[in-house]
């Protein structure tokens, strides 16, 4: 049975990747992504299967332009089977958002909460709806800076995408708990994947990572295989965190209840200016 599918960060690595796969299988796609040309590539390498593509150019880390999206998506689909979560970028220096917000905050974590919660409506009137969350769940490092998410002090990339990370981890702890009885949330850590833009990442770290990469990474087509099953077999529980081929035990630290229903209530108040 074919789906409509829903990825952010659609245009490059694992999600270009998922794309591509899921359209060969018959989906109907909605490509998330920042980039134009990188988006008309994706429809060229679609081949005959581009008449089910549907791309939207947007830059994620914009409230203005996550809503415009949403919106799109509700105007054209009555119904989505899956969503998919991959948008992240690292950024080396700290940048603030138009929104004000710090930018890995913003890219990684606030567009995947707004894009969950906004399309559950389209999300509850399919069959067996699932959220994938491609992100680092299973990893301890790092935390919510409860007094500082912005990061205005003490900066650095590794600190921004840990805290964002950890957000995302409870990101899907407070979904499932809201919507689990409908839409399945699944956390997925692949582990290190030759994937991903690095064009915002310095030259010299660039060029470690690319050659770490040719050395100890997965190849992106064994990182997303398991995304498939996801989508067609949705798990039974609400919530299912696997990190690297091990399903984790939910009482992780890092998966705390109460941080996410606190983190649910900080991110409502940072989001209440936009309404």
């Amino acid at each position: 049975m074919t789906k409509t599918v829903v990825i952010s960060g659609a245009t490059d690595g694992m999600g270009r990747a998922m794309a591509l796969e899921r359209l060969t299988r018959g989906d109907t796609m909605i490509a998330i992504g920042s980039n134009q040309a990188k988006g008309e590539a994706l429809a060229v390498a679609a081949g005959s299967a581009a008449d089910r593509l549907q791309f939207l150019r947007a830059d994620l880390s914009s409230v203005a332009e996550v809503e415009r999206v949403i919106a799109e998506i509700k105007a054209t689909h009555r119904a989505v089977d899956a969503l998919l979560l991959f948008a992240n970028r690292v950024s080396a220096r700290r940048m603030e958002t138009a929104d004000g917000y710090e930018y890995s905050f913003a890219l990684y974590y606030l567009s995947r909460y707004l894009l969950s919660h906004k399309l559950t409506p389209l999300l509850e009137r399919a069959a067996r709806p699932v959220i994938v969350c491609v992100s680092g769940v299973g990893v301890t490092k790092g935390g919510i800076n409860w007094d500082d998410p912005q990061l205005t002090q003490k900066y650095s990339a590794v600190r921004a995408q840990l805290q964002a990370g950890r957000a995302n981890d409870l990101l899907g702890v407070y979904y499932a708990e809201k919507f689990g009885g409908t839409v399945r949330f699944v956390h997925y850590h692949p582990g290190f994947t030759r994937s991903g833009d690095l064009s915002a990442v310095n030259p010299v770290v660039r060029t470690t990572i690319r050659t770490l990469a040719r050395c100890a990474a997965r190849p992106v087509d064994e990182s997303v295989r398991p995304i498939n099953d996801f989508i067609d077999n949705p798990p039974a529980a609400p919530l299912t965190a696997i990190d690297r081929g091990r399903i984790l035990d939910l009482s992780l630290p890092t998966l705390d209840p109460r941080n996410a229903r606190r983190l649910a209530s900080l991110t409502k108040d940072l989001l209440s200016t936009h309404n």
